[in-house]
């Protein structure tokens, strides 16, 4: 616990005091984000390789959401607990299949619904199921609008 005279003679805050001591796992934060950023690039990919228009549709509405929501996501997480460090990168992926895609996307909410629980706020958990939302609309369109 940080006491007053400690803020006082730090030149410390009381909000910045409170942010720090509630700062939620960065590593883990910065590991979905990083997912989801390249989840936009791969669905880009994805969406110039497949032969299904549908599906191509589908990748295209995803591509042109996720970066909003990511982007908005990650500034106001940064706004509360400072810059996001340690991003990944991964692999990009040839297209396949639907299947493929299907798994990819269904790997996306499994890995997003693990990683969540690293920061508590319910706007940032709001933000959160924004992208789930995308996620899982786009696997609708992918398993039944063909």
């Amino acid at each position: 616990m940080i006491t007053k005279k400690e803020i006082l003679t730090k030149g410390l805050y009381k909000n910045q005091v409170l942010s720090e001591q509630k700062k939620p796992k960065t590593n883990d934060f910065a590991e979905m984000v990083s997912l989801l950023l390249h989840s936009r690039t791969q669905a880009h990919i994805l969406h110039l390789q497949t032969k299904s228009y549908p599906e191509h549709m589908a990748l295209n509405a995803y591509y042109d959401g996720i970066g909003d929501l990511v982007d908005g996501l990650v500034e106001s997480y940064q706004g509360q607990y400072g810059i996001i460090e340690n991003y990944k990168s991964y692999d990009i992926q040839n297209y396949k299949s639907t299947d493929d895609t299907i798994k990819y996307l269904n790997g996306i909410c499994e890995k997003v619904n693990k990683l969540r629980d690293c920061c508590k706020d319910s706007y940032i958990q709001n933000q959160i199921d924004t992208i789930c939302e995308l996620v899982n609309s786009t696997l609708y369109k992918l398993k039944f609008l063909k």
